[in-house]
């Protein structure tokens, strides 16, 4: 039960925020120097009663009383002055003019209405703390003011505080915020209150953990679907999205920080952070309204922000919720070497702590759960928006793949059969993208190991590399959702992704390709020797096939998804760094899967060129295919189909053993029929120098390596020089 003083202040510091809310919306409706003046002028007197109220709190008597009152009449009788000249000068201008000049530069305004806003929440919350009894960091120089400052911040009486103040902040100012960002401002308001460090106890902690959690989850979820829906956004919008990701990035680490080694000075600056990132926010919302539009599909360094940010508030949540969760399993598992000695071995250190604390967080069962709901949310979206049944059913079976392949059996069921072996990425062959070697339990599972490899084999040698790379694997989790699967364009404008255009294999891709497969074997034949006793070699103190998993799929996978920017979108597959990819696209080479038209004709007269558009991976010269064979073959085709879906005339389709046989049994399998010739207008200018022996023509550039008419794809409509593929 709440004594009576404690209730008593929980009462005015309601009364408080209520209050300041109320200046904060007239600080923002100020448009004059009189008025701006006068919201600053009562800010400062709420900070200075504060400040009278601490002096009073900390030595409780008659002169520490006394002292208090003249500190805030001082204070007072200070701030007063400007407002008399401020309220002297617009007189004189509406006796001279009729009028009042304007307010303005607005960047000082604001920020002394944040400085001042900051000031009443801290001295608040220390006033109300000492009242109430507490205790606060104490010891003298900038140490001691530091901990001072940082057990204010973590205290109930700021953050919840704070959070009721932005939460009324943005209703009394609702109808001034664009729709968008008043939703992420009562976001942030209800990850304000669910701070961890709020209240002692473990109730209140792991509430406040997994409720956190749960509104980051939908607040990114938001924010990506958003994204999606705006493909251009107000400048500062864009910056206050990147900015926001990045202070939440800072509070999961604070809080991992907290929670792991109790220290709560990284999360109090990130609270801080995020109070300043709000109200300078809500005191001038117009902005969010005006300025020149950002299309952030064509800026790669905001986008990669974007992505890294949102990567580390979810590395660091993942690390949170281990932690919190599991804290037997996952507490003695982080890396903790020494940052000490000669500064190469310390560096080296670092970078071993680094790399692990990655791959171990990526590995985790709350990390890989956790983006499931994030990105798995985004698949959901997408799932409603697709036109095919056979792409819907494929997305269905995509998530419930991650479901069980990359949450259930490689942690639960895992830990289940074997309690006492090692977790996390120590046993590799649970996960799809496996190792040969399996550590210390390799010649017990060798046979598992294979048989998975047979399945890998028979599925793409049947339906393609998409049964893996579009269904199993957690990577179409990660790449299919509407936010990242719109960002498919920077395989074309990437400096690193279009050079991995179309079906060529290049030089660097074939060199990647050796190099991961030939790691591959040589680690699953040391693992296997080593777990028989023949050799004793180990890398970073694990078994070769650990850390080669952990290297390429808890760590290498991720920089590269943050690097999508650059390197475009699917680049395990265009740049061929995956191995259990390369596996599958070997057996797909030789097997049933293929791209077809239903009418070689459509795609003659078809400019669009948007089958090669609609491309995650980049295949650009599959419309020259299309124009000259009909069907299209290539090791890097992952089965995504949207190519198909993004054909305007239904024309394409993706054919495997189900229409080999279907074809055999006379009942061939009949794609979506599309709208009937001529399906574009022939466009004017100059006749091709040879016509074609087509009854339909082809307008003027659906022919050569530039693509359709009206395009600038990049090899849109090139054809490799190659055999065409045997006809099923």
């Amino acid at each position: 039960m709440l004594s009576p003083l404690v209730a008593t202040l929980g009462v005015v510091a309601v009364a408080m925020s209520v209050a300041t809310s109320a200046l904060v919306r007239w600080a923002s409706h100020a448009r004059t120097g009189l008025s701006a003046g006068a919201a600053l002028f009562l800010l400062a007197m709420m900070a200075a009663m504060f400040g009278g109220a601490v002096l009073y709190f900390h030595d409780p008597g008659t002169a520490s009383l006394v002292q208090g009152l003249w500190v805030a009449s001082l204070v007072m009788s200070l701030s007063v002055l400007p407002l008399f000249f401020l309220f002297v000068r617009d007189a004189r201008q509406r006796l001279a003019t009729g009028t009042v000049a304007p307010l303005g530069r607005l960047a000082p305004y604001f920020a002394i209405a944040v400085a001042l806003v900051l000031a009443n929440e801290l001295l608040m919350g220390w006033a109300f703390t000492l009242a109430a009894g507490g205790s606060l960091g104490a010891g003298g120089g900038l140490a001691g003011a530091g901990a001072l400052l940082v057990g204010i911040v973590a205290s109930p009486w700021f953050l919840f505080t704070m959070a009721l103040e932005m939460a009324l902040t943005a209703f009394l100012l609702r109808e001034r915020l664009p729709d968008g960002l008043q939703v992420i401002l009562y976001a942030q308001a209800a990850i304000m209150f669910l701070s961890p460090t709020a209240l002692p106890g473990s109730l209140w902690r792991d509430v406040a953990i997994y409720g956190a959690s749960a509104g980051m989850i939908a607040l990114v979820v938001y924010l990506m679907e958003y994204l999606y829906r705006h493909r251009e956004l107000n400048g500062l919008q864009a910056r206050y999205t990147v900015r926001l990701l990045g202070v939440y990035a800072l509070m999961m680490a604070g809080l991992f920080l907290w929670l792991r080694y109790g220290s709560v000075a990284l999360f109090a600056l990130s609270v801080v952070a995020e109070m300043v990132l709000y109200f300078e926010a809500v005191l001038g919302p117009e902005r969010f309204r005006s300025g020149p539009p950002f299309a952030w599909l064509e800026h790669a360094h905001w986008a990669f922000a974007l992505m890294l940010n949102v990567f580390l508030a979810e590395l660091f949540m993942g690390a949170l919720l281990d932690v919190a969760a599991e804290p037997g399993v996952y507490g003695p598992a982080f890396p903790a070497r020494a940052l000490s000695g000669p500064w190469p071995t310390a560096l080296g250190h670092a970078v071993s702590n680094g790399f692990w604390f990655t791959a171990l967080v990526t590995g985790s069962t709350w990390f890989l759960l956790m983006m499931g709901l994030e990105m798995g949310a985004l698949v959901v979206l997408k799932l409603r928006e697709s036109k095919s049944l056979e792409n819907r059913i494929r997305l269905g079976l995509l998530l419930a793949s991650y479901a069980g392949f990359a949450v259930f059996f490689p942690s639960l069921y895992y830990r289940m059969l074997w309690p006492g072996a090692p977790a996390g990425p120590a046993v590799p062959f649970l996960g799809w993208s496996m190792g040969i070697g399996s550590a210390q339990l390799a010649p017990t599972l060798f046979g598992a190991v294979f048989g998975t490899y047979l399945v890998t084999g028979v599925l793409a040698t049947l339906f393609g590399r998409r049964a893996i790379c579009s269904v199993f694997c957690t990577a179409p989790l990660m790449f299919q959702g509407t936010t990242i699967d719109a960002m498919k364009s920077f395989n074309r404008t990437a400096p690193v992704g279009r050079h991995y255009l179309s079906s060529r294999l290049s030089k660097t891709y074939a060199a990647t390709t050796s190099v991961v497969m030939a790691s591959l074997v040589v680690a699953s034949v040391v693992s296997y020797l080593d777990a028989v006793g023949r050799l004793s070699l180990y890398v970073d103190g694990v078994d070769p096939t650990v850390f080669l998993f952990s290297l390429y799929f808890g760590v290498v996978w991720y920089v590269m998804f943050v690097a999508i920017p650059y390197a475009g979108t699917y680049n395990c597959v265009t740049m061929g760094w995956c191995y259990t990819g390369t596996i599958a696209q070997a057996f797909q080479r030789v097997g049933f899967y293929r791209l077809k038209v239903r009418d070689i004709e459509v795609c003659r007269a078809c400019t669009t060129v948007d089958c090669a558009r609609g491309c995650p991976v980049g295949l650009t010269d599959m419309p020259g295919h299309f124009r000259r064979t009909g069907e299209y073959r290539s090791s890097k085709c992952c089965g995504v189909g949207d190519c198909a879906e993004a054909c305007p005339y239904g024309n394409l389709y993706l054919a495997d053993v189900r229409h080999w046989i279907a074809r055999r049994l006379g009942r061939p399998l009949a794609p979506r029929r599309g709208p009937r010739l001529p399906v574009v207008p022939a466009a004017t200018g100059p006749k091709p120098a040879a016509a074609p022996t087509s009854p339909v023509t082809p307008p003027v550039g659906t022919q050569g390596a530039r693509g359709g008419a009206g395009t600038r794809l990049h090899e849109a409509t090139e054809v490799e020089p190659r055999a065409p593929a045997p006809s099923l």
